[in-house]
């Protein structure tokens, strides 16, 4: 971070600020600029510039003018002009580097917008300020209750309270044209307070919320970059990257600001390479672009007629085929060509966790669904079908119970034992015995 008191110790907690690297609540400096110019002097009858870099709330910083002659150092906290009343901010930057961050922002040393420092920060102003920031949260929690009750489609992204406590800046997002005349006397009347609206992008909402992007680095809009260029899908097809918006979109919902940063070098490369829409002439037919690899220098082509298969070329071997073509002569096979490229040999590691996949969220995980088919189907009972049914049970233990009294004719009822004193096998109990257990052991004996 910019402060230097924001070293982590050995619990892993940032020192110094105590806010535990949440730049948020202004512990810690954004956009901080390096004075290394602080240990030298200026020339002999060269006045000290009178024009500071003071910094608020998310890194909002603005130039005023020292014009009651005050010893400022970097670090000191100032009462500044404000619109109305005066603010609160810290000097975050002096000296001869001023006049490069003006010149950088278009923003001349003669300019009448530059605004007045009145005096050092006294104990009761620290003590407002600090009461102010305090109700910021609870401000934006009960404003985002107002605008919910408006129906207005914005979004309330952050709250700033001017250093004397009698004005906030509501910072919001909106696709379209808002009228927010209602909710600025809402506001108003409910908080007691002077209100302003000021509408800002998605990429500036990032820069002053901050974050962590894919990378796993603090966002680059919050951290040094200071001008938002204009980021296209043409970036991402120069690097030969695949247009999937969830990959190429950062925290803001917008292209992601580094697809720049690598694009000149890339521009650089691809100088050397033949235009995609070149078509190869071959004794086989014709083979159009498939893909490429920029820094192995591998183009793949296939048959114009037949695309089942890819042909791995090398860029030499594409200009050849290219100069043949421009003689009026045709290349022989790209089977050829490719025969005679030395492939290294892969070296598969095991990798049964899977942690090395940089895909491996991003195929969504499919339900089992269950057969029904068989669902209908009566089960089949191996061995004996009445061993799970209690009565058949009891049954098999006093088959004797179970005996059908004959009738006085003497004939024998349906279902009767045709023989009661010969001995039942027992399957499922006495397999491995060959006595069997039944109720007439005792009338054999």
């Amino acid at each position: 971070m910019g402060c230097s008191s924001c070293a982590t110790g050995k619990d892993g907690v940032p020192k110094g600020c105590k806010s535990n690297g949440s730049c948020a609540t202004g512990g810690c400096e954004k956009l901080s600029v390096f004075d290394w110019l602080s240990n030298m002097t200026l020339p002999n009858g060269e006045e000290l510039f009178n024009i500071f870099e003071i910094r608020f709330k998310n890194g909002r910083k603005e130039f005023y003018k020292n014009t009651e002659n005050l010893r400022i150092s970097i670090g000191d906290i100032l009462a500044v002009e404000g619109s109305p009343g005066h603010d609160v901010g810290s000097v975050s930057l002096a000296g001869e580097l001023v006049k490069v961050q003006m010149k950088k922002r278009n923003i001349s040393v003669d300019s009448s917008e530059i605004k007045k420092i009145y005096r050092k920060a006294n104990q009761r102003d620290i003590d407002v300020w600090q009461a102010s920031r305090e109700k910021e949260i609870e401000t934006q929690r009960k404003g985002r209750e107002i605008l919910g009750r408006l129906g207005l489609k914005m979004k309330l992204s952050d709250v700033e309270y001017q250093g004397d406590g009698n004005k906030a800046t509501f910072y919001y997002t909106a696709d379209t044209r808002i009228d927010f005349r209602q909710l600025i006397r809402d506001l108003a009347g409910a908080f007691s307070i002077r209100v302003e609206m000021k509408q800002v992008g998605a990429r500036q909402e990032a820069a002053r919320l901050g974050g962590v992007g894919s990378c796993g680095r603090e966002l680059c809009c919050s951290t040094w970059l200071t001008d938002f260029r204009k980021v296209t899908t043409s970036a991402a097809r120069y690097q030969q990257l695949s247009l999937n918006p969830l990959k190429l979109a950062g925290q803001c919902g917008k292209l992601k600001c580094c697809l720049n940063f690598e694009l000149d070098t890339y521009l650089d490369a691809l100088k050397a390479f033949p235009k995609q829409e070149t078509i190869l002439k071959t004794e086989k037919g014709p083979a159009v672009f498939v893909k490429m690899d920029i820094f192995k220098q591998h183009l793949w082509y296939t048959y114009k007629e037949e695309r089942s298969k890819w042909f791995l070329l090398t860029l030499e071997q594409v200009q050849e085929i290219i100069d043949l073509n421009k003689n009026n002569e045709k290349a022989s096979s790209l089977e050829e060509y490719e025969s005679e490229i030395e492939v290294p040999i892969k070296v598969n590691f095991e990798d049964a966790v899977g942690e090395d996949s940089l895909t491996r969220f991003d195929v969504p995980k499919t339900k089992k669904r269950r057969n029904n088919k068989n669902r209908n189907k009566k089960k089949v009972v191996v061995g004996n079908p009445n061993q799970h049914k209690p009565e058949a049970k009891k049954q098999q233990r006093n088959p004797q119970k179970r005996k059908p009294q004959a009738k006085k004719t003497g004939e024998q009822p349906k279902g009767a034992i045709k023989n009661p004193n010969k001995p039942r096998k027992n399957n499922n109990r006495n397999r491995n015995n060959n006595t069997p257990k039944n109720g007439n052991d005792s009338e054999k004996k």
